[in-house]
């Protein structure tokens, strides 16, 4: 089993900053790679970055040049650095780990980022 915790999310006004952590126990060695979600009221959730076990990374269009996804394997965290947000930002945000290849993959309980303009 894996347990992921989230903090980090707030209320901040359009061009700040916020860092996301999350913070995974458990079978951490099954783990082949983690990523953030978001999901707003009316949408469906959506991939905003993922990180494999070899460091390779990804990113929603959206967010290219403004969100970073690092790790730090020594604490087992994953962050996510968001940068110079937008209210369009604004939702509820979940880590997600995902295990070997029908291992399964397990989620957090999800932090809230609002953005006001």
């Amino acid at each position: 089993q894996v347990q992921l915790v989230e903090s980090g999310g707030d209320l901040v006004q359009a061009g700040g900053s916020l860092r996301l952590s999350c913070a995974a126990s458990g079978s951490i060695f099954s783990i082949m790679s983690m990523g953030w979600y978001r999901q707003a009221p009316g949408k469906q959730r959506e991939l905003v970055a993922a990180i494999t076990s070899r460091g390779n990374t990804n990113y929603a269009d959206s967010v290219k040049g403004r969100f970073t996804i690092s790790r730090d394997n020594a604490k087992n965290t994953v962050y996510l650095q968001m940068n110079s947000l937008k209210p369009e930002d604004t939702a509820v945000y979940y880590c997600h780990a995902q295990l070997g290849y029908l291992r399964g993959d397990y989620w957090g309980q999800g932090t809230q980022v609002t953005v006001s303009s």
